[in-house]
């Protein structure tokens, strides 16, 4: 469970700690108070989106930190080596820095913010105040039904079967046209495919002609400078050259050999030193005749050179690109002229992918309807709990309108349907369900789905949208009985769900220096009735309002006593 949220610098709160209980934790406060920037923390510290607009004015950064107690082994762990501690405890730290930048750590190691979220996804589920406009949209109650029944694994085998028959389709469409538009695109590839083998390409020739060009462009030089080293180290029949010079020092000293220690070590190195004289000689000779060259040799290498600039403006940046281009243009080429045979090939290879992609999506569609009935029945007898006893659920699966029954989610169009009035009929849940009956019926979705995973920690920002009266209370006893296995923590303005609450939290705005700022407390029973009477009753709070508060918070512990 979620034990500690500390914040520093994030929107009006300056700096928090809230401690968190087990079961049911409430947090209430006037509108605009800060309430709802506390499940900002929770999602921004578990790698929800966050903006750099929630640093507080004046503050280098903004932190939350999260600390988790009782942390059950997770798959996400498994894979990157992280978990928590040997008490189970695990913390969570995000830093958000004003050039966008984020600082985030699980147990004082980095992560990156994508991996945060997988972890916080498998930690706490926010249902946020707009959570319930996901119902209005028909294309989130697929996701709903595959999530519900467990169909992720079984989906992702049928992803790939059709990922498989939409990539022959493709290859198909690639190889189908008609035989004007085919006779002018072989015209183009014959022309290019001649033009590029005509050329005679050969990888890494452009830096070799680029480099005999210069050396060709400066060859008298090069061969006067070779010659002239040439003769002084190797010299000629008219003077000695270093090489002779040094052996006749080796020679001088080769008779005296023996006698003196010093001279044989001078000796040793005179001839060391001969002999690379004589190498530097050798080479001086050969680079010297290699600097011969044909006369139009120059202009030869320079045509070339004006070759392959031409042709790469037209194929690609480097002579290497062009040769690949060339493959490419053999292999359309050659797709083209035996299309036909390919065509052949590749039908029945869809034959084969279709009848494949259409079994799995059969197999999908059957735990979909074994799936959508036991979601309905979860359903209605939730709805039954929350004061809609006769509203009636339906989730309908509808076959998929493409060509051949299929789309990348499989055959079924799913869209949940309701009767919210007995006889009336069952209609889509966008064009009937009030307000109030939505934010329910997202509570009922949201627990079916909570009961079936092991995350631990519910957060419901404002989930009592709409909902008054009678249907508040069986709202807060639905919240009651959630949080005898699970934590919930809720944002709400009504005083059932917080008097149900097991920690009550009070969020206050006020000023401070010419700043302002937000506190969260945790409030006693006194305070909780002051607060209870101040949601029913607003700023005129009287004797006879806090004894009405009193009351609701004495049902409420004699509810929970009996569950």
């Amino acid at each position: 469970m979620l034990e500690v949220l500390h914040i520093e610098n994030i929107a009006v709160i300056q700096a928090a700690d809230i401690l968190f209980g087990a079961g049911f934790n409430a947090l209430t406060g006037e509108t605009g108070a800060g309430k709802s920037i506390v499940v900002d923390a929770m999602g921004a510290v578990t790698g929800e989106r966050a903006s750099r607009e929630l640093i507080r004015t004046g503050a280098k950064s903004a932190l939350v930190s999260a600390a988790f107690t009782g942390v059950k082994p997770l798959h996400w762990m498994v894979e990157s080596g992280l978990g928590p501690d040997e008490n189970g405890e695990l913390l969570l730290q995000r830093e958000i820095l004003p050039d966008g930048k984020n600082l985030c750590r699980v147990n004082g190691r980095p992560v990156t913010v994508s991996q945060l979220r997988d972890l916080g996804r498998q930690l706490l589920n926010i249902h946020g105040q707009h959570d319930g406009q996901q119902l209005l949209d028909e294309g989130c109650h697929l996701g709903y039904l595959d999530r519900f029944g467990a169909l992720e694994g079984s989906l992702a085998v049928y992803q790939e079967a059709f990922a498989e028959l939409r990539a022959l389709d493709k290859k198909m469409t690639a190889l189908q046209m008609d035989e004007s538009e085919k006779a002018r695109r072989v015209d183009t590839l014959q022309f290019q495919i001649g033009e590029l083998e005509r050329a005679g390409l050969t990888p890494g020739e452009e830096e070799a002609l680029m480099e005999r060009r210069e050396v060709l462009r400066n060859a008298a030089d090069l061969a006067e400078a070779a010659q002239g080293a040439s003769y002084a180290l190797s010299g000629d029949e008219d003077a000695p050259g270093a090489a002779d010079l040094l052996m006749e020092a080796e020679q001088a000293l080769e008779r005296i050999a023996g006698v003196s220690t010093e001279l044989d070590e001078l000796r040793e190195r005179l001839t060391d030193c001969r002999c690379q004289v004589q190498d530097a000689a050798d080479t001086a000779r050969d680079l010297r005749g290699s600097f011969d060259f044909e006369p139009g040799e120059l202009d030869q290498v320079e045509g070339r050179l004006d070759l392959l600039y031409r042709l790469k403006k037209k194929y690609g940046a480097s002579v290497e690109d062009m040769i690949d281009f060339l493959e490419r243009c053999r292999q359309e080429l050659d797709e083209i002229q035996f299309a036909d045979d390919t065509l052949i090939q590749l039908r029945a290879q869809r034959e084969k992918a279709l009848a494949d992609a259409q079994k799995k999506a059969g197999e999908l569609s059957e735990a979909r309807q074994k799936a959508g009935k036991a979601l309905e029945e979860r359903i209605q007898a939730e709805l039954a709990q929350l004061d809609m006893p006769k509203v009636r659920f339906r989730v309908e699966l509808a076959p998929v309108g493409s060509e051949n029954g299929l789309n990348e989610d499989g055959a079924d169009v799913v869209r949940f349907l309701m009767s919210a009035n007995v006889g009336e009929d069952l209609k889509p849940i966008q064009k009937i369900a009030s307000g109030g009956e939505l934010s329910r019926i997202m509570l009922a979705l949201k627990n079916v789905l909570a009961q079936d995973d092991d995350v631990g920690t519910l957060v419901f920002d404002e989930v009592d949208a709409g909902v008054s009266g009678r249907a508040a209370q069986k709202v807060a006893e639905k919240l009651s009985q959630v949080a005898r296995h699970k934590q919930v923590l809720c944002v709400t303005h009504l005083p059932q769900l917080a008097a149900m609450a097991d920690v009550h939290f009070s969020v206050e705005k006020g000023e401070q220096d010419g700043r302002t700022f937000t506190r969260v407390e945790q409030l006693d029973r006194e305070r909780r009735k002051g607060e209870l009477a101040r949601l029913t009753s607003g700023d005129r709070i009287t004797q006879a309002a806090l004894d009405s508060a009193g009351e609701l918070l004495d049902a409420a512990a004699a509810y929970k006593k009996g569950l």
